[in-house]
């Protein structure tokens, strides 16, 4: 059976794919380490990791969604997620 995907559906799913193996690999290393503050400094880094991903990700599917969406529906997306950043900064 031959699967055909979107570039952009795969791009998508991949970089998912590859952040939740880094996050595996993280948690992994936490237990062998067994220590706290090396626990911390591995999460520290995936502080960085996860939204890098989720930055990247959306702009693909906002990419995905050029011409299908109007203009209008575009600014609200984005606005969106500028709106999630905010809210994550004010924690």
């Amino acid at each position: 059976m031959l699967f055909v995907f979107e570039k952009i559906v795969f791009s998508m799913a991949a970089l998912r794919f590859l952040s939740s193996t880094i996050e595996f690999t993280a948690a992994l290393l936490m237990l062998r380490y067994n220590s706290v503050e090396t626990a911390f400094r591995i999460n520290a880094l995936l502080a960085m990791v996860g939204p890098a991903v989720m930055i990247t990700v959306t702009s693909l599917g906002l990419i995905g969604l050029a011409g299908k969406v109007p203009m209008q529906g575009m600014v609200f997306i984005a606005a969106g997620v500028v709106l999630i950043f905010i809210g994550m900064s004010k924690m």
